[in-house]
């Protein structure tokens, strides 16, 4: 009788451990940081300044 239980707790002990099964494991996500150059700020005025420097020259 003490073994039936004893088997008893142990299943119902073993029972509610694993009662929640297995959780997904949670990942944060990684921060990608994009790296400015600081040509692409002076291309666009520089290329602009090209543009009307060959309009004043065509007149």
């Amino acid at each position: 009788m003490k073994k039936l239980a004893l088997a008893a707790a142990v299943s119902l002990a073993a029972s509610t451990a694993f009662a929640g099964g297995m959780a997904e494991p949670v990942m944060e996500p990684e921060v990608v940081v994009e790296k400015s150059s600081t040509s692409g700020g002076i291309l666009v005025p520089l290329l602009l300044l090209l543009v009307v420097a060959a309009a004043v020259a065509s007149n």
